[in-house]
């Protein structure tokens, strides 16, 4: 009986990497993203054909600075429950593979594999804020994620290689979009399937790179930037918010507690999700 558990079990995790493919190449995919199984069932819920992890979110709500502060078995834990609290593809943001080495990064592609995500994030900062790994290096870490994928049995997992240059403002404004167009060239010949640019709002230089890359360009939305719409008519293949459905929940929380505390009120619950419909999307 186990062993056709399992069995039974790759194949769900299978059968969802290949949706996953098919939801990132073939349409727009707009990604919210969760930080708990309660996010991620509400987001799912909403009407979500995928769920991404956000690393910040993650980190908080474990009571951890965003940027590696927590250690990768946590992130793995959190990772699964998320997994388990929905149906549908998860992709995990495993920020800079919880260690430099490349068996660092394989190491935590096969924990994330093993709760079952189907895609991961992995980025080229060697910091928050930078230095960013020199291209030859990271490849090389890229590749690792990509032989871990395919020693772990699912050679389809979705590898979006995230670079930081916009982000962290590295080097020079105007040669920005020629080193991520190079770092794209290198990161596909290593095995990514995708890039992630965040901190690239300015429409005519994604439209610039997404003409030019030659793999798919994942970018962050932010409140007050371009609009899912004007981002995907620049090109932009995948739409995420980061850390910002977490901030606003937060932000909730703040509002609610504060006007509790300070004149007695309630006001700042209205609206609230219904105890009996938040319950209900957790099955055990």
């Amino acid at each position: 009986m186990s062993v056709d558990t399992s069995i039974s079990s790759e194949a769900a995790i299978e059968k969802k990497a290949r949706l996953f493919r098919t939801l990132s190449t073939e349409s727009v995919l707009v990604l919210p993203n969760a930080w708990d199984a309660a996010s991620a069932a509400v987001i799912a819920a909403a009407g979500a054909t995928a769920i991404a992890t956000t690393s910040g979110g993650v980190a908080w709500s474990l009571g951890y600075g965003d940027g590696q502060r927590l250690s990768r078995g946590e992130m793995v834990e959190a990772a699964g429950r998320i997994v388990d609290s929905v149906d549908l593809p998860v992709t995990v943001d495993i920020e800079g593979g919880y260690g430099p080495a490349r068996a660092d990064v394989a190491a935590t592609v096969r924990a994330v594999i093993e709760a079952g995500a189907v895609g991961v994030n992995l980025e080229d900062s060697t910091a928050v804020g930078g230095p960013l790994f020199d291209v030859v290096e990271q490849s090389a870490r890229l590749i690792a994620a990509r032989n871990a994928a395919a020693e772990a049995g699912l050679p389809e997992l979705f590898v979006n290689a995230r670079t930081d240059v916009f982000l962290f403002a590295v080097g020079a404004p105007e040669d920005r979009l020629g080193e991520v167009l190079a770092r794209a060239a290198a990161y596909a010949e290593a095995g990514a399937d995708g890039i992630f640019v965040p901190g690239l709002l300015d429409l005519d230089v994604l439209n610039a790179l997404c003409v030019a890359s030659p793999l798919p360009v994942n970018v962050m939305a932010i409140a007050g930037g371009p609009s899912v719409s004007e981002l995907a008519q620049s090109g932009a293949r995948r739409i995420s918010l980061g850390t910002g459905l977490a901030q606003a929940a937060y932000a909730a929380v703040g509002r609610a507690a504060e006007e509790l505390l300070g004149t007695g009120g309630f006001t700042a619950l209205d609206g609230s999700l219904d105890f009996g419909e938040l319950d209900a999307l957790f099955s055990h």
